[in-house]
């Protein structure tokens, strides 16, 4: 069996990881990785690809740094002349980039199996390019890999009952991963405390904001009174910050590597993000979080207890802090039990 997988970013490469590694263990599969480059990330260097045993790419098309449709088309030429070259069995693709769709749409044009890895996820906000993405990956996939119920449930209420296509519930791939990488975690250097809530802050809708980011940023400069901030910031968030002219109280470092920011997630009392990805990975490593934003995929989390929903107000940021920073944290299995990545082999070997 041959599977081409499509990958453009850093975190569906860490995703990714933990089914290649698996994949790999089978003498009849063979996996073949194209990276469309659609997130150029220059911490993908060697040392990353070696530091956290992901294998390097077959293919990388350079793609990136466009408009959505210039970006999404270019990837489906060159995507397409691919997958006539490989002759896969099956396509394969995470989440929701643009790199997620135009495999998906080569797949339906070539009539190639198609499996979607974290299927079924929706934030109902139709303004986000990555919940069109997503619904119409899984509209067009033959194996639908849900990472939680409400997964499932999303595209049962959607109708795919009716389609051509299997659902299964595999749970969490990122939970595979953060077992396999919590043990090699290691202490950023510049870290000065070890009582701390870990802080991020990267999605457009909060740092384009003037008013957002700095009632955001208030409320952290709030909380620092209680506890020690730490924000990992990327430069485009920390040149937003000084053009707006926002007071930071508390400290700053610079991005952190995957395992740096494990390292902080496992050591810290709280997390306070926007991140999608963060919000889990707190889960998996029993940190409650406060969720910067208006609306989350992980929305189980939120019906739990163990995230509270805020958006960008000061107060409700701090309120929930409040509520969560003595929560006592019991995790339940709501992502499965970290084989997630050979539910999916023995599915597409089954299928």
């Amino acid at each position: 069996m041959k599977i081409l997988t499509i990958l453009g970013a850093r975190p569906q490469f860490i995703k990714a990881a933990s089914l290649s590694r698996v994949l790999k263990s089978n003498p009849i599969i063979q996996e073949i990785i194209v990276h469309t480059g659609q997130h150029y990330d220059p911490n993908m260097s060697d040392v990353f690809f070696k530091e956290l045993s992901i294998p390097k790419a077959n293919f990388y098309l350079g793609i990136g740094g466009t408009s959505h449709g210039a970006m999404t088309g270019k990837m489906i030429e060159k995507i397409e002349e691919i997958a006539i070259l490989e002759k896969p069995d099956w396509i394969l693709v995470y989440g929701d980039t643009n790199s997620t769709l135009a495999g998906a749409i080569v797949a339906s044009k070539l009539h190639i199996n198609l499996a979607h890895v974290e299927a079924g996820l929706r934030s109902f906000n139709m303004n986000m390019p990555e919940e069109v993405n997503r619904i119409l990956t899984d509209r067009v996939s033959n194996i639908l890999f849900c990472p939680t119920d409400q997964a499932v449930l999303n595209l049962e209420k959607e109708g795919f009952n009716n389609f051509n296509c299997s659902i299964i519930n595999s749970g969490d791939i990122m939970l595979d991963g953060i077992l396999f990488y919590g043990n090699l975690c290691k202490r950023p250097n510049e870290i000065s405390t070890n009582n701390f809530a870990l802080a991020t802050i990267h999605r457009a809708e909060n740092t384009d904001s003037k008013d957002r980011l700095e009632s955001i940023l208030s409320a952290l400069n709030e909380i620092n009174k209680e506890i020690n901030i730490i924000l990992p910031l990327h430069p485009r968030t920390k040149n937003k910050i000084k053009e707006f002219g926002i007071q930071v109280d508390f400290e700053v470092i610079d991005p952190v590597g995957y395992l740096e920011m494990i390292w902080l997630i496992k050591n810290s009392s709280i997390v306070l993000t926007d991140s999608g990805g963060l919000q889990k990975e707190a889960y998996f490593l029993n940190k409650p979080c406060v969720t910067l934003r208006d609306e989350t995929e992980w929305i189980e989390l939120v019906n739990s207890g163990f995230n509270i929903l805020t958006g960008c107000e000061k107060d409700k940021i701090v309120m929930a802090y409040n509520k969560l920073i003595n929560f006592n944290f019991s995790s339940n299995n709501l992502y499965g039990n970290g084989n997630t990545s050979k539910i999916i082999m023995d599915s597409l070997l089954s299928y």
